[in-house]
């Protein structure tokens, strides 16, 4: 499994099981897409900077709230191909949000304690 950031030219930032789509062999081989198993929308809220704890101290850096969201839901396809020329990029993802992506939607409906990401909590991302 290879699970990566992507940033769209639509400025949609996804995270998905990718596998690249190749045309041609051996040194004619180049990448002209990609493939996303089960990609998700990352959305990202600004970070609470104030609490009622830290009002005397001033500003502090809280983390970021993240919400994962189904990029094109309606689709019964396993594998979406998008273009090479869509991707601006392709990064590691943050370890906390590989796993919240593993377990909330890799893992979705393995086994009875699963929750699905709409109904999981907010969690604090911070480098």
């Amino acid at each position: 499994m290879t699970v990566k950031l992507l940033l769209l030219k639509s400025g949609e930032d996804l995270i998905s099981d990718i596998r690249e789509m190749v045309f041609g062999e051996d040194e004619d081989k180049r990448v002209i897409g990609y493939y996303l198993n089960r990609p998700c929308i990352v959305k990202i809220q600004s970070p609470n900077l104030l609490t009622e704890e830290n009002v005397d101290k001033g500003p502090q850096k809280m983390g970021y709230q993240v919400r994962l969201h189904p990029w094109m839901p309606l689709t019964t396809d396993e594998e979406i191909p998008v273009p090479a020329d869509w991707v601006v990029t392709i990064v590691n993802p943050t370890e906390k949000l590989k796993q919240m992506y593993i377990d909330d939607v890799v893992n979705y409906g393995k086994d009875n304690q699963s929750v699905s990401s709409d109904e999981q909590p907010d969690i604090g991302l911070t480098d």
